[in-house]
């Protein structure tokens, strides 16, 4: 008989199965691994057992999660509208599961600062990528071009700028909470 545990119930089942699968593991393997009978851990995946608090415990612990996650509702509303800010060409989503980080989009006409007092330095890290153009990006004493569909990731501590080389050219970045900030002081992306 099928337990009826509500939406909640039947979310974390698929989500314990799913998570067994994209290891590639067999009901055997992630039994093992949580200390439990493979003829336990299918019903639970199948809705025939109760979900045990010490069960799940020990489930989060194989499959290398956390009890919130396992257990996290979906969440309602998915979709991000952009921050948008004209003036210095870009827009900005935050990301709700880490609050401090947000994804940025920019584009960019300038070529990077001639001045090295014009770099900036502050701590976090920054991931971008060149949707297209051609970017450079001054980091330190080097002095990196980063063209359409390739990442640079780095540590912001370096002094650093970025712009356009040879026409305009789009970013995506991904700035920390830290990051984040120190180019909110900057004005620049």
């Amino acid at each position: 008989m099928t337990q009826d545990g509500g939406e909640m119930d039947s979310l974390v089942r698929k989500r314990i199965r799913a998570l067994r699968v994209a290891q590639g593991w067999t009901l055997e393997e992630l039994a093992t691994r949580a200390k439990l009978s493979q003829s336990t851990l299918s019903r639970i995946e199948n809705g025939r057992r109760r979900l045990a608090l010490d069960q799940l415990v020990a489930l989060a612990r194989a499959l290398d999660t956390s009890l919130d996650q396992l257990v996290e509702t979906a969440a309602d509303d998915v979709v991000t509208s952009p921050m948008i800010d004209a003036a210095h060409g870009l827009m900005r989503w935050p990301m709700k599961a880490d609050p401090g980080t947000s994804v940025v989009r920019r584009r960019m006409t300038d070529p990077p600062p001639d001045s090295p007092s014009r770099m900036r330095a502050h701590p976090g890290r920054e991931w971008l990528v060149v949707l297209s153009g051609t970017a450079v990006l001054l980091l330190g004493n080097r002095r990196i071009r980063v063209e359409t569909n390739q990442a640079v990731e780095f540590p912001t501590m370096l002094p650093h700028a970025i712009g356009a080389e040879g026409g305009p050219c789009e970013i995506l970045g991904i700035f920390d909470r830290d990051a984040r900030r120190g180019h909110q002081r900057g004005d620049d992306a």
